[in-house]
C-alpha cells in the first residue's frame, strides 16, 4: 500500500524500526485484535494499539463509566460518566486515529455469544477482571486458533501471558477457576499506574505477535511487583 503524507508521518517512529519498517506497519493496518474488557487494562492496551495503527479494534464491555473508574481507567474522564465505556472508547480511539475503525460490543461476552465475536478478531486480548470470563476466552481462543494475550492485576502487582494452541494455554497454570471469594479491586484495591505498567506490556506483546519480532512469550509468565521494582519470568510449559 502508498502511505499518504500523514501517515508517513504519523507511523515514522515505527517505521523507523528495522525490526518493524514499511512492511510491518501495514501488517499494523490490516490486523484486527479484540479487547475483553475496557477498564483499568483496556484503557492503555486501547491506546496504544490505536496510536500504533492497528487497522481494526474491537471492545467488549457492558459497563458505564463510573467515577471510581477515573482512578485508572485513562479512556475516560468525568464528563463522560454514566455513559457506555464501548461507546467513549471508540469515540476517542477514532479521534485518536482516523486509520483505526473500533468495533464495540456493549455486552457481556458469555457462552452464547463468545465464538461468534473472538471468531472476527486474529489476536485476542484479555483484560477482563474475574475467573469465569477468563476461562471461557480461553477455551473459545483455543479451540478456534485464536493468539490470547492475557493480563491481571491486584494491588502493586501483575501478571502477563500469552497463550496459543497446541503451545500453552490458561488451564496449564489453572486447570480450573478457583472456589471461594476472589477479592475484587474494589476490594482489595489497585494502584492505577500499575494497571498502565501492565496494560503497556500488554499493548507490546500483541504487536510482538502481530509481526513475528523478538522473543514472543508463549510458555511463560511475566510477574511484576511494583513495591520491589522487579519483573519475574517464570516458565509455565
Amino acid at each position: 500500500m502508498e502511505f499518504d503524507e500523514n501517515q508517513k508521518l504519523r507511523y515514522a517512529r515505527n517505521m523507523i524500526l528495522p525490526e518493524i519498517g514499511k512492511a510491518g506497519q501495514e501488517k499494523l493496518l490490516a490486523a484486527k485484535v479484540l479487547i475483553i474488557g475496557a477498564g483499568g487494562l483496556g484503557s492503555p492496551v486501547a491506546l496504544y494499539l490505536a496510536a500504533a495503527g492497528v487497522g481494526k479494534i474491537g471492545i467488549v464491555d457492558d459497563d458505564k463509566i463510573q467515577i471510581s473508574n477515573l482512578q485508572r481507567q485513562i479512556l475516560y474522564d468525568t464528563y463522560y460518566l454514566n455513559r457506555p465505556k464501548v461507546e467513549i472508547a471508540k469515540e476517542k480511539l477514532e479521534e485518536l486515529n482516523s486509520d483505526v475503525k473500533v468495533e464495540g460490543f456493549d455486552l457481556r461476552l458469555d457462552e452464547r455469544n463468545a465464538s461468534q465475536i473472538i471468531d472476527k478478531y486474529d489476536i485476542i486480548a484479555d483484560c477482563t477482571d474475574n475467573f469465569d470470563t477468563r476461562f471461557l476466552v480461553n477455551d473459545v481462543c483455543m479451540e478456534l486458533g485464536r493468539t490470547l494475550v492475557s493480563a491481571a492485576i491486584a494491588g502493586f502487582e501483575g501478571q502477563l501471558y500469552t497463550f496459543k494452541k497446541g503451545k500453552c494455554n490458561y488451564r496449564d497454570i489453572y486447570d480450573k477457576p478457583p472456589e471461594g471469594l476472589i477479592p475484587s479491586c474494589s476490594q482489595a484495591g489497585i494502584l492505577g499506574s500499575v494497571c498502565g505498567v501492565m496494560g503497556s506490556l500488554q499493548a507490546t506483546e500483541i504487536i510482538k505477535e502481530l509481526l513475528g519480532i523478538g522473543e514472543r512469550l508463549c510458555g511463560n509468565m511475566l510477574v511484576y511487583n511494583a513495591l520491589n521494582s522487579s519483573f519475574r519470568k517464570i516458565s509455565i510449559d
